[in-house]
Order: C-alpha cells, then sequence, then structure tokens
C-alpha cells in the first residue's frame, strides 16, 4: 500500500492555498505560475524543485518574478495559513498504521522540497507507520514519474505493481502509478477513498 502526503494522509491539499496567492487572478494562470504543467517531467522550477536541484530561495525569486511579467500580484496569506494549519487526517493514520499491523507493506510516496522537510517530517511518526518513505527531493524523482513508483517497490522489498495500490490526491500522480503497474485511488475526499480501499481488499 503506498500513499501520498499532502492531501492525503493530511488534511487539505496545497492546491487551493496556490491559487488563492493570486487574489483575483485567474487560478489556473496562478497554478502556472506556481507549478506550471504539474503532470509533466520538465524544468519548470517547481519540478527542479521537488527533484531537489535547486533551493526554495531560488524558487521563490523565479516566482516573484514570473508573477510580476504576469501582471499577477501575489498574497502568500492562504500558503502560510495552509501550513500552520496542517494535521495528520486521523482516519487515514489509523487506518495505515492497521494495514502494517496486518502484515501489509506500506510506503509514503511524496514530491516536497528539502527546506520543508523537518516541518511535514514531524506530523507523523513516519517508522511506525511505513516501510518505506520515498520523497522526490531526495531521490531526484518525482511523481508522477513512473520510476518513482517502481524505486517505492524496490524499497518495500520487491512488491510486484500489480499487488499495490496507491492513494494520491492528483489524478496526474495516480496515471503515473497505473502505467507502472499499479492501482490507484483518487482521493477527493479521505473517507470515501478509504471505503474504497476497504472494498478493494475485500474483494482481494
Amino acid at each position: 500500500m503506498l500513499f501520498d502526503f499532502h492531501g492525503v494522509l493530511t488534511n487539505a491539499s496545497p492546491w487551493d492555498a496556490f491559487a488563492a496567492a493570486g487574489g483575483d487572478a485567474d487560478p489556473a494562470v496562478v497554478l502556472e505560475l506556481f507549478v506550471g504543467d504539474y503532470g509533466s517531467a520538465s524544468d519548470h522550477p517547481w519540478h527542479q524543485l521537488e527533484r531537489g536541484e535547486i533551493t526554495m530561495a531560488d524558487f521563490g525569486m523565479g516566482l516573484v518574478q514570473r508573477a510580476a511579467d504576469a501582471g499577477v500580484e501575489l498574497d502568500f496569506t492562504a500558503l502560510r495559513n495552509y501550513h500552520a494549519d496542517m494535521a495528520a487526517h486521523p482516519r487515514m493514520v489509523e487506518t495505515i498504521a492497521k494495514l502494517k499491523a496486518d502484515g501489509y507493506k506500506t510506503a509514503l510516496v511524496t514530491n516536497n522540497i528539502k527546506e520543508a522537510g523537518d516541518d511535514w517530517r514531524a506530523l507523523v511518526d513516519l517508522d511506525a507507520l511505513f516501510d518505506a518513505v520515498v520523497d522526490s527531493c531526495v531521490v531526484g524523482m518525482r511523481k508522477p514519474d513512473p520510476r518513482i513508483f517502481e524505486h517505492a517497490l524496490d524499497q518495500m522489498g520487491g512488491v510486484a505493481p500489480e499487488r499495490a495500490v496507491f492513494l494520491d490526491d492528483h489524478p496526474a500522480n495516480l496515471e503515473g502509478a497505473r502505467r507502472a503497474g499499479l492501482r490507484g485511488i483518487l482521493v477527493a475526499n479521505v473517507d470515501e477513498a478509504l471505503d474504497e480501499l476497504d472494498a478493494l481488499l475485500a474483494a482481494g
């Protein structure tokens, strides 16, 4: 069983906070400034940041310039509030702990940035929940690249992809997992996604 972090293990996803940073600007334009074409394998600065190739300071300076060029005034209040309010989702934590106790191999597969590592890692006991933690900025690969899922399965002791299920809140990441041979569950609502996982496991 493989799980994303933000928006899956936690109570909120950053996408709304990114869009809100642009105020009245078109949310699609603001998201493009922040993350580019998220589902692509590109050299957009956000993708480089998540692969650990540039620093947060480098990204921030570039973002401010891109926003200025696009005529978008950024307000980071929503992002600061998002990080301040972020917490682990109780049912998700309980489910992962039970899966691990029942003998399932578990892994966290997250697109993240080096400078945020101490904060998000402190939210839950990762060692207690997961057999493997795959952080994009450490391994130099980011979802939805199928290779990051193949790496995670190797870190789990060689789990066969057809026996693995991945939960994520972004459709592109699920498509990458499916290209690696895994089954995927979209997490738009944690309770509904976990009910879907329970039904899948019960079906065998």
